[in-house]
């Protein structure tokens, strides 16, 4: 099976993995907008989501390993210091850290992400304008070199800004459950178990996660 006998995405994963294919129909079943490549932007509702590589990546690094509730009110806040707008990479580094990070309700963590991409950009070290032609690997590693920006923040950027249609995100709690429940494993499986098991799924496994998190009712935000 080539994707030239298989036209249409979708068949082409049913086809791929039965089992998936079920997944696929259940979605379908539930009537509504359905997954698509290239993806709908997870937060096309928020009038403050960012549309811009950097913008994008400071909105993601506000919103890890938070609920999507709590990334808006801390992006608000956040940008709320800065008249409306995302800080530039100067004004980060201008402000005072502590008083950042009390203003928005970041962590320190997160308060030294956001720092560290502002020295990478204004080094020249991370060049954004670049990363839409670099190869899906080349990304992540060039992302992966801020600290606090890790191979989930990467192939959440990837996914949902430059919009790569085969984009396996193994470290995602939503796809390790949503494997789990889809090869009724035992227990979550390992990030080179999501990795083997979704195999078949190549080249659209961006749409395949995209139906996984929809089984899931948990899509992930960026």
């Amino acid at each position: 099976m080539t994707r030239q006998t298989v036209r249409r995405p979708e068949e082409y994963l049913r086809r791929a993995d039965p089992a998936l294919g079920s997944v696929i129909d259940e979605i379908e079943h539930r009537g509504g907008p359905r997954p698509s490549l290239p993806p709908r932007p997870s937060l096309s509702n928020d009038p403050q989501m960012p549309t811009d590589c950097y913008g994008v990546l400071i909105r993601g690094i506000a919103s890890q390993n938070i609920s999507a509730f709590a990334s808006r009110a801390i992006y608000r806040k956040l940008i709320e210091r800065f008249d409306g707008r995302p800080p530039t990479p100067r004004q980060i580094l201008d402000d005072d850290p502590d008083a950042l990070r009390v203003a928005a309700g970041l962590s320190h963590a997160k308060t030294d992400s956001l720092r560290s991409l502002a020295e990478h950009i204004l080094s020249g070290e991370l060049e954004l304008d670049r990363l839409h032609d670099l190869p899906d690997d080349d990304v992540v590693r060039e992302l992966s070199a801020v600290k606090g920006i890790g191979a989930w923040t990467a192939h959440m950027f990837m996914i949902w800004h430059l919009h790569r249609p085969d984009v396996l995100p193994v470290g995602d709690l939503g796809i390790r459950q949503a494997v789990r429940r889809l090869h009724h494993l035992p227990g979550l499986p390992a990030p080179a178990d999501v990795k083997r098991l979704a195999e078949p799924w190549r080249p659209y496994r961006t749409l395949a996660c995209l139906y996984l998190w929809r089984l899931e009712e948990s899509e992930p935000q960026v």
